[in-house]
């Protein structure tokens, strides 16, 4: 299993920057849109872990 952690860094004008890491794909967004409710989102950037996919990801098919 691979470490997930999000990065803070705390500028001196009091800016904070985070980068959600060890989450592939889309399940990142939920745990970045926690962080609004801290204040307002100046800036969003993917970072290629977006980008990737998610090999805990199951897809079943059925044939009917």
């Amino acid at each position: 299993m691979e470490k997930k952690e999000i990065e803070f860094i705390i500028k001196p004008n009091g800016e904070v920057e985070f980068t959600v890491k060890g989450v592939k794909g889309k399940k990142c967004v939920p745990l970045a849109d926690l962080f609004k409710t801290l204040g307002e989102v100046t800036a969003s950037k993917n970072t290629s872990e977006y980008y990737e996919e998610d090999k805990d990801t199951k897809v079943r098919s059925y044939n009917l």
